[in-house]
């Protein structure tokens, strides 16, 4: 079912004390301690580490998961929707996607006692990066997640930063975290809007329906202008929102946004025909040297070469194709699917570097 991808998690900060510890990165094992409905297609997985140890993490970074599914490795970047301030239990909140290869099998065979291999946390998508006065969380679907974590951190820790939190989905019954976020709407200081397009089978909505328009923005927020944004969802979502935030003249530098999509960014199979400089890749173990020019990244070298190398995301945040970088340098623009100790000791993500000169890299 689930292969022992990793190396067991770090060493425990306060070893023989008794007491429980924390660690800042995880590259190891997790076990799943439940599982929750959360809605008639969503589900939260709850998880524990070895030794019953805390793990420090940022509200709104995610973890990388590692599977071994139908004999094929796996690997899947998800939220952690728990606040930092439960650091023993970490949840992730996961929607079933037709045709979705990972979402599906976690609804399917995920059960508590298992044991799976992930690593992080990652990512700058944070209220803790970002912190302001006021929040404005534009969500739709499972991209709830991140803001979550974060809004659920604000409330934990008694921050008194005004929230506006906006969620859409296509029915009453696709509101995820409906319930909590309605309890959280009671208290000062947090105001929650949902949208809805259309009634689910046994509920009629009475809240306001349709998709995100200028009008429902500016009635839910008036004064965003004066608001650090975060959003997450489909990337249609998220292409409205963008376009939406530009017509009201947002500041780009508070606007923040994060979204998971594998599958559409495939490393190319054949390598640009790019006129820029040329350099020599050396696969070392491989033993293959390809050519790539400064425009082209290694991953898309590597593949119009025929060299298959791990690759996910293809955006530079969930680090499956990390690389060891035995001599020269890159251009590496990530979207924090790496540590800074790990660029100290020359790791690069190939989805995301570009040479700057000849390289060697250990693959």
């Amino acid at each position: 079912m689930t292969d022992m991808l990793t190396a067991p998690v770090a060493a425990p900060d306060h070893a023989g004390t008794g007491a429980p510890f924390r660690v800042g990165e995880l590259d190891g094992y997790l076990t799943c301690t439940g599982v929750t409905d959360v809605t008639h297609d969503v589900r939260s997985f709850t998880f524990a580490l070895p030794e019953r140890a805390g793990l420090h993490f940022l509200p709104g970074q995610f973890l990388t998961f590692r599977f071994l599914i139908d004999g094929e490795r796996r690997e899947r970047c998800y939220t952690i929707s728990s606040p930092p301030t439960r650091p023993e239990t970490l949840t992730i909140t996961v929607k079933r996607v037709p045709g979705g290869v990972v979402s599906n099998w976690l609804h399917d065979h995920l059960r508590a006692g298992d044991v799976i291999g992930a690593s992080g946390p990652f990512g700058q998508f944070s209220s803790t990066i970002h912190p302001a006065d006021k929040y404005l969380f534009l969500t739709a679907g499972s991209g709830i997640t991140p803001a979550m974590s974060m809004l659920r951190t604000l409330r934990a820790t008694g921050d008194p930063a005004d929230v506006v939190f906006v969620h859409s989905a296509r029915t009453p019954d696709d509101l995820v975290f409906r319930a909590e976020l309605e309890a959280l709407a009671a208290e000062s200081g947090t105001s929650v809007v949902f949208l809805c397009e259309n009634d689910s089978p046994g509920e009629q909505w009475h809240g306001r329906r349709g998709r995100l328009s200028m009008a429902t923005l500016g009635e839910a927020a008036p004064d965003l202008l004066g608001r650090e944004v975060f959003t997450c969802g489909p990337p249609p979502y998220m292409a409205a929102v963008r376009e939406l935030l530009g017509r009201a003249g947002a500041d780009r530098r508070r606007c923040h946004e994060e979204s998971f999509v594998f599958g559409t960014a495939a490393p190319a199979t054949s390598a640009p025909a790019g006129t820029a400089t040329k350099h020599r890749v050396d696969f070392r173990r491989s033993g293959r040297t390809v050519e790539c020019d400064s425009d082209t990244t290694v991953l898309e070298a590597a593949a119009g070469a025929g060299l298959t190398l791990p690759s996910s995301c293809g955006e530079g945040m969930c680090g499956t194709c990390k690389l060891t970088l035995l001599s020269g340098r890159v251009d590496m623009q990530h979207a924090g699917g790496i540590r800074p100790r790990e660029i100290k000791q020359d790791k690069v993500l190939a989805c995301c570097s570009k040479p700057l000169e000849d390289l060697a890299i250990d693959a």
